[in-house]
C-alpha cells in the first residue's frame, strides 16, 4: 500500500537523506550542548526537587551565586 504512495512522490530518494541529515545535525548539536553546559547549573537544578524549606532555597541560591560569580 505505501509502495504505491511512494512511487507517486517525485525525488523520493532525497527525503531519507534529508531526514538523516536533520537527525545527524540535531544529535551532534545536542552532544555539543551537553558537553558545554555549566556543570554548576546542572548540580543546582538537580537539587531543586529535594529542597523542602526556605533555608534550603537560600542555601542553593547562595551556591548558585558563588558558581556564577
Amino acid at each position: 500500500m505505501f509502495k504505491y504512495y511512494f512511487e507517486q512522490v517525485e525525488n523520493v530518494a532525497v527525503w531519507p537523506i534529508i531526514s538523516l541529515t536533520i537527525f545527524f545535525v540535531f544529535f551532534v548539536g545536542l552532544i555539543i550542548y551537553v558537553f558545554k553546559i555549566n556543570k554548576g547549573y546542572l548540580k543546582h537544578m538537580s537539587k531543586l526537587p529535594l529542597i523542602e524549606d526556605q533555608d534550603g532555597i537560600d542555601n542553593v541560591s547562595n551556591a548558585k551565586h558563588q558558581i556564577h560569580g
